[in-house]
């Protein structure tokens, strides 16, 4: 029997008639009316498929063999450097907006739900009403945010722990993304090279402390995934290993890097674009750790649209040349993709 294919790690945009007034207003986001971009303040964003809207996506889907994509929230709407009324409303109606599509399409979509965790209250509130009232099990969070010193902070920092705490309590699934690199690091933004290289590098820096921290462990009740495979932290383990040893001064009370590779409650999706790098995370987290994610419609995610690429081409590529097997591809695309949303 042909085992589902679940996709991980997609994103959907509202219609443009369904993003309140408000939103445009405040120049919060928005989108255009011919669906050409969508905008934030000074920044946008070309939408390069169709099939960031609900009805494309669905048909998108099935001319995919997806039968069910997990739905983040939208990068540009973590909020990081909104007043904290808007902060409110614009995750409240992201928050919405999402739940909306799981209900109406709960064997299709398994949609996401973010928080800001520089206003903490706020934040615990709507972790409340999204589990309680919206049904929603998967918590978004950003790598970085801006904190109450107007720092750019982790988000593995101990000032989120009561996010954590209640995320636990609940037994959520958690997903960690990044975004605003442009913001963080004082570079020319020219290359793409906040998309190509610096969100790799976000991610890395937050498994860093998050596993430093031993967060799987101190709450053994959440599953969390890390982007884009968390590729450059793949990468750095071993520096990681050889710092604490050759400086332990500078890691007191730290869980040393080894103790949660492989962790049954840390995941990676498979969007590391080569099968080189997929080898990597094989090697080091097992297959049994790694959830399928396309990243559509995105271009950097594995869209057919774009040379050379498909969804799924990854995983087909590690297989023909017997980086894993039939059956942990299947699992990755379905069993432990299950698994990381607990269902």
């Amino acid at each position: 029997m042909t085992k589902k294919r679940i996709n991980g790690h997609g994103h959907l945009l509202p219609e443009p008639n369904q993003i309140p007034a408000f939103m445009k207003e405040k120049q919060l986001f928005w989108i255009d009316e011919d669906k050409s971009f969508m905008r934030q303040g000074n920044w946008s964003r070309p939408i390069t498929a169709a099939s960031f809207f609900l009805d494309e996506k669905i048909k998108w889907m099935a001319k995919n063999a997806i039968d069910h994509t997990v739905i983040l929230n939208l990068s540009q709407l973590y909020c990081n450097g909104m007043p904290l009324q808007d902060t409110i409303d614009a995750i409240r109606f992201q928050n919405d907006f999402n739940a909306g599509v799981q209900a109406d399409y709960p064997d299709k979509f398994t949609a996401g739900f973010v928080v800001q965790p520089l206003y903490i209250e706020a934040a615990l509130k709507e972790i409340e009403r999204c589990v309680e009232t919206l049904g929603l099990s998967l918590l978004c969070l950003p790598t970085h945010f801006i904190d109450a010193q107007g720092q750019w902070c982790s988000v593995a920092d101990s000032s989120v722990y009561p996010i954590f705490e209640l995320a636990n309590k609940y037994g959520l699934a958690i997903e960690i993304h990044p975004y605003d690199g442009q913001k963080m690091i004082q570079l020319k933004d020219q290359f793409w090279r906040f998309h190509l290289v610096w969100m790799m590098a976000q991610t890395a820096d937050t498994l860093h402390l998050y596993t430093l921290k031993n967060i799987p462990d101190r709450y053994p009740n959440i599953r969390t995934c890390f982007a884009h495979g968390c590729m450059l932290g793949q990468a750095n383990y071993g520096r990681r290993v050889q710092g604490m040893n050759g400086r332990p001064d500078l890691f007191e009370d730290c869980a040393h890097p080894s103790k949660t590779v492989g962790h049954p409650n840390l995941f990676f999706d498979t969007l590391v674009h080569d099968v080189h790098t997929f080898q990597l995370l094989k090697n080091r987290v097992g297959t049994t750790q790694i959830i399928a994610g396309i990243d559509d419609p995105y271009p950097l995610g594995e869209m057919e649209d774009v040379e050379g690429s498909y969804p799924g081409k990854v995983l087909n590529e590690a297989q023909d040349i017997g980086i894993i097997t039939e059956a942990e591809k299947d699992s990755i695309w379905c069993d432990n993709v299950w698994r990381w949303l607990g269902k």
